[in-house]
């Protein structure tokens, strides 16, 4: 694993030390004494060179910021690991194109570590959605408390990608991550700006639906939650509520490892991090200057 982060401690450090098809071989991380903590919480090998993990071991989990994912992802690649990636892939299209061009260029798997599409019961509900035609449209937002402005925080605030970026980076492919294999790929989008760090997105789809989502890091806690509604010609549906982030990384790796073996690339890959890094690229492009 690379990576000491809240998320690193919370979900891809349980999730890997649980996991009955791999063994968690060690940690690799920018602050030393971060990573002597984790390995030593779980019995795993500290790894001062990143290149020495990737010598090691076969599959590579990632838990760090995007645009530092990205050149170790394409590095790892090249060793001859399979990726295990975190969300958004990097921030701009060309560090995405790179690791997705690694991934195809090397033959190693990748999976992106899209919440919504392995946790369940969200993962059955986006399977059973995309097999149900006439679908008119959808609207969807994400709106997180990790800087509220009537409160303290989230644990994970100490960020500063996300600080920079906003909510339309970190849960943006949340929310596209959904509306993408329902609706179609994106064909068009439009993008606005709200209060705090609020876009709006408006989208156009290849099946012809039109959707919105809604995203934010700095919604008050009052405001804050997460949801997505599809409207269409069977009715009105409702994105279910999650709860197991660990569990939902172990299946994660399950694809991962079943891409591995059968060669089968998986549909939620770095091809597809890559895509979703160009629909959010093209829709930063057209916010107002702050």
């Amino acid at each position: 694993m690379l990576g000491t982060g809240p998320w690193a401690h919370r979900t891809h450090a349980p999730a890997l030390a649980a996991h009955p098809g791999s063994e968690f071989a060690g940690v690799w991380g920018r602050r030393p004494e971060a990573v002597a903590e984790l390995a030593h919480a779980y019995g795993v090998k500290v790894y001062e060179d990143p290149d020495a993990l990737f010598a090691d071991c076969d599959a590579v989990a990632f838990a760090l910021p995007p645009d530092v994912q990205a050149p170790l992802a394409v590095r790892a690649a090249a060793a001859g690991c399979h990726l295990l990636l975190d969300k958004p892939v990097a921030t701009t299209l060309r560090d995405a194109r790179a690791v997705a061009d690694a991934v195809r260029l090397h033959g190693v798997a990748s999976v992106v570590f899209l919440t919504l599409r392995f946790a369940e019961p969200t993962a059955g509900w986006v399977g059973e959605q995309a097999a149900r035609p006439g679908w008119f449209t959808a609207a969807a937002h994400w709106l997180g408390a990790v800087f509220p402005p009537d409160g303290a925080p989230s644990a994970y605030a100490d960020s500063p990608w996300r600080k920079s970026k906003g909510g339309l980076w970190d849960v943006g492919p949340h929310a596209l991550s959904v509306l993408i294999p329902i609706l179609g790929d994106v064909t068009a989008v439009s993008a606005t700006r709200g209060p705090s760090d609020v876009v709006q997105l408006a989208l156009r789809h290849t099946s012809g639906a039109a959707s919105t989502a809604v995203l934010s890091l700095g919604a008050p806690q009052a405001a804050a939650g997460v949801g997505l509604q599809l409207r269409g010609t069977e009715g009105v549906y409702e994105l279910p509520d999650w709860r197991d982030v660990p569990g939902a990384y172990g299946r994660a790796l399950d694809a991962l490892l079943t891409a591995a073996r059968t060669g089968v690339p998986d549909a939620r890959g770095a091809e597809f991090g890559a895509r979703l890094t160009e629909i959010l690229a093209e829709a930063e492009d057209q916010l107002p200057a702050e």
